[in-house]
């Protein structure tokens, strides 16, 4: 048995194996978190070796808790382990819950904590080739006008993020500033 995740089974939260849970499509939790540095959003192409969406380019980082892990304490630990990023302790900005196809056979069916990460000043970035295959900084404005354009090479929960979510998540700040 692989990683074990929190997952609702007959109505109740139990310990799921990671694929099982996207194969079957069970509902599970998971955390995102979206680094951002002025208008600018960190975001990365996931490794080709993923069993689902690989090579598609997603938010800064996002996975599922382990069994008895916060949403928050996940967050952290996933921003050093696909990343190699330390010293960021994202806001939680929201929960959103979402449905997609990712492919293979899989469904995530999942309840999302979502933070952001604001990030001051220089940034060392060192992504697990296990995970990440590249990563790039890229505005707000221009990562909405790309994904319109070519969107099959974005995840899917990016793309709900951005077009259903991203007032509650970036807040109006920086929304308004993309939109002036």
């Amino acid at each position: 048995m692989g990683i074990l995740i929190p997952a609702w089974v007959d109505g109740a939260l139990a310990p799921v194996d990671k694929l099982e849970a996207h194969e079957k499509g069970l509902k599970h939790k998971a955390v995102s978190v979206f680094a951002v540095r002025g208008m600018d959003i960190l975001i990365q192409r996931r490794a080709l070796g993923k069993y689902h969406t690989p090579g598609l380019w997603a938010n800064t980082c996002c996975t599922h808790p382990e069994w008895d892990e916060s949403a928050s304490a996940c967050a952290v630990r996933r921003l050093r382990e696909e990343l190699g990023i330390t010293g960021l302790y994202p806001e939680y900005r929201h929960r959103l819950e979402y449905h997609a196809d990712v492919g293979n056979n899989m469904v995530e069916n999942e309840v999302v904590d979502v933070f952001l990460a604001h990030v001051r000043g220089p940034l060392d970035v060192t992504p697990n080739p296990d995970e990440v295959m590249d990563t790039r900084w890229i505005a707000y404005h221009d990562l909405l006008a790309e994904v319109q354009r070519y969107p099959e090479r974005f995840t899917p929960w990016l793309k709900i993020y951005l077009y259903h979510h991203a007032d509650t998540i970036f807040g109006p700040d920086l929304i308004i500033s993309a939109k002036a």
